[in-house]
């Protein structure tokens, strides 16, 4: 028996304030459309989705503090309020991917297969979670529809390729994509040296396929965010399409304090911005996702905030961009 199941989007979850009914809708609530990804026709007109990702098992098995299974809910709860201003671009939620009785490896199999319909369907995914576990079938999901090569741009505090010992968790899923898919290529962002062992700098170093700069070289000043598109650039050069993972605990506390493992150093969301912003003007961009909120540790929903505000921010680039499709 499956210990996954899917859920379509439920209204109750978008609420937001009224605007006048004689002119356009105006906040996100009013414009989101929900759909059910089994359901092909409901998804024929849609351009951008959103899936959640509800499983703690990931950060459980990682000796995490649960509770980002509830971050896909916080997230449409702060987005339903967010005034829109894109245009061009059909935006759905899709609804939620739920782990049952803590079979991590059945709902991950399950969310990889709505990520390769959606793909199928030439909708761009957005999802989000839960732990950080969600990048290894997010991978698997984009995997499916393309042979061609793809670089995982990870901003994160954390490398998340710690060797398997016993089951997969939250801190493995890289471990896992670099050993199964021999042409992924893994870009992390935000490496914090106090926050990962000699022996994950040493994995990172002796793989040809491993690239990383460390958070203090994060930084939002022109010249740093030059340097460092530098050194990306020749990793976006070798592959053929880019899928962006977002770990909340990859930002300083000040601006993310509702994470498992949070930080005072990392990165400002000035500078994140300023990244998604660069990377999607590639043209090569073709999936995202943010992991790791955990709305029990959060402060005032700043965490929670930041999150849709990064969904919303992604959503208008891509809607000044040409769509990509594999």
């Amino acid at each position: 028996m499956t210990k996954a199941t899917y859920k379509p989007s439920e209204k109750i979850f978008w609420k937001g304030r009224k605007s006048n009914p004689n002119i356009e809708n105006q906040y996100w609530h009013q414009e989101i459309k929900h759909i059910n990804i089994d359901d092909e026709k409901q998804i024929s007109n849609v351009d951008i989705a959103l899936l959640g990702y509800v499983c703690d098992e990931g950060v459980k098995r990682n000796r995490g503090r649960i509770g980002a299974a509830k971050g896909p809910k916080a997230i449409r709860e702060r987005l339903a309020k967010l005034p829109i201003h894109f245009e061009q671009k059909t935006v759905a939620d899709a609804g939620d991917v739920v782990c049952i009785d803590d079979n991590m490896e059945a709902c991950q199999e399950l969310f990889s297969e709505k990520i390769s319909f959606l793909l199928k369907n030439n909708v761009f995914p957005i999802a989000f979670g839960g732990g950080h576990d969600m990048a290894y079938a997010h991978f698997k999901g984009i995997k499916k529809r393309t042979n061609g090569k793809i670089g995982i741009i990870n901003f994160d505090a954390h490398f998340d390729i710690r060797p398997i010992e016993g089951k997969t968790n939250s801190g493995t899923p890289f471990n896992q994509i670099l050993s199964e898919y021999k042409d992924a290529h893994y870009f992390a962002i935000g490496i914090q040296q106090q926050s990962n062992t000699k022996e994950l700098f040493d994995i990172a170093n002796n793989n040809n396929r491993i690239n990383y700069v460390i958070n203090y070289d994060c930084e939002s000043s022109k010249t740093e965010l030059d340097t460092l598109k530098q050194k990306i650039i020749p990793f976006i050069n070798q592959v053929d399409y880019l899928y962006i993972t977002i770990d909340m605990d990859g930002f300083s506390s000040a601006y993310a304090p509702g994470v498992s493992a949070p930080s005072p150093l990392g990165f400002t969301p000035y500078f994140i911005f300023k990244m998604l912003s660069f990377l999607i003007d590639t043209r090569k961009v073709i999936s995202l996702d943010i992991a790791e909120l955990n709305p029990l540790l959060d402060r005032d929903n700043l965490t929670a905030n930041l999150a849709a505000k990064i969904i919303d921010f992604v959503i208008l680039k891509l809607a000044s961009n040409k769509t990509v499709t594999i």
